[in-house]
């Protein structure tokens, strides 16, 4: 176990960062949260006493400022990804950002030119992908267990439609289930599949009553060799999070595919096997790939490129849903 530490500091005080991704880098073997800022001092005072933070400030501007930080997350809305990545950076910052990474692929890019420019790691917070059980899963895959994939398909959903205010449910800011829960199967197929859709096609249900964004949607996404991925994302429905693997002679099944518990389901001729990986917390193993990446003790692996490209299926889901065409990327 290293001793070094890397010297988080949070920009914003959003549910997602109090309740995991903070505890997540404090149980982590490489890191320490040292600051947390928000516009409201109050509020950052509040989450510093009750997570055991030693400052708290009231800017982010001021978090920046602060020489002893060395990484910086960022859980702001989807709209303030690309300013305050952008100004983290240019303040020296490795930056673990929130997905999605942007609100377009463009905008992602732009992230990770200045990110770049500036010599410091960016990073998408989609910290299912760091659980070794996908690495297990894409063995069993490989090994041909359960035949040559045929289709693949993933639902992340949840009801939180009554809260009217959330910033879920503003489109300026980037709201709507595709950027919120539709990127976590999008990104799953391409890690499974190794590749890149060439067109999607969804349907969503656009809500007038919040603001217009998609409170459901479902897709498909066209791969090489007539491979399909399927999915289903919202805000406005029973909670799921399942993936399911199908192949020519078996498949697999992910009852808590992004959160939750970790075991899946190997089905084949020989019956039905339960897989049970060790129940790690996602959140401290993204913490401690992100600060060896940082260290340079492991090359990253998943670059800001990858966060690019999943940018790419989003803008082409969302064009087709508002536009209601095929789009190919």
């Amino acid at each position: 176990m290293t001793t070094r530490k890397l010297r988080w500091g949070i920009l914003g005080c959003a549910g997602i960062a109090i309740n995991s991704v903070i505890p997540g880098i404090q149980q982590s073997q490489t890191g320490e949260v040292a600051a947390i800022a928000s516009r409201n001092l109050e509020k950052s005072q509040e989450a510093a006493a009750k997570l055991g933070i030693p400052q708290a400030y009231g800017s982010y501007e001021e978090l920046l400022a602060d020489d002893t930080i060395e990484a910086v997350y960022i859980p702001l809305p989807n709209h303030l990804h690309l300013e305050w990545t952008i100004r983290a950076a240019e303040a020296g910052k490795h930056i673990l950002c929130e997905k999605p990474l942007a609100l377009n692929a463009a905008e992602a890019q732009r992230m990770a030119d200045a990110c770049g420019q500036a010599g410091v790691h960016l990073a998408e917070a989609f910290m299912y992908r760091h659980h070794p059980r996908y690495e297990q899963i894409r063995q069993i895959i490989q090994s041909g267990k359960i035949g040559e994939l045929r289709a693949l398909h993933g639902v992340f959903t949840f009801n939180n439609a009554a809260d009217h205010a959330n910033i879920r449910y503003k489109r300026d800011m980037g709201g709507g289930s595709l950027y919120d829960v539709g990127c976590y199967p999008i990104s799953a197929a391409r890690l499974i599949l190794g590749e890149e859709p060439v067109a999607a096609t969804v349907h969503a249900l656009l809500s007038p009553e919040h603001d217009n964004v998609d409170m459901m949607a479902s897709g498909v996404l066209e791969f090489s060799k007539g491979m399909a991925v399927t999915f289903t994302c919202g805000m406005w429905a029973d909670f799921r999070n399942t993936l399911e693997i199908l192949g020519t002679s078996g498949r697999i099944e992910v009852p808590n595919a992004f959160v939750g518990d970790p075991n899946f389901y190997v089905i084949t001729a020989d019956g039905r096997q339960e897989e049970q990986p060790e129940k790690l917390n996602q959140y401290a193993l993204q913490a401690d790939v992100f600060a060896r990446t940082v260290w340079n003790e492991v090359d990253s692996a998943f670059p800001v490129s990858d966060a690019v490209l999943n940018m790419k299926v989003l803008d082409a889901c969302l064009k087709s849903a508002y536009e209601k065409v095929r789009v190919e990327l």
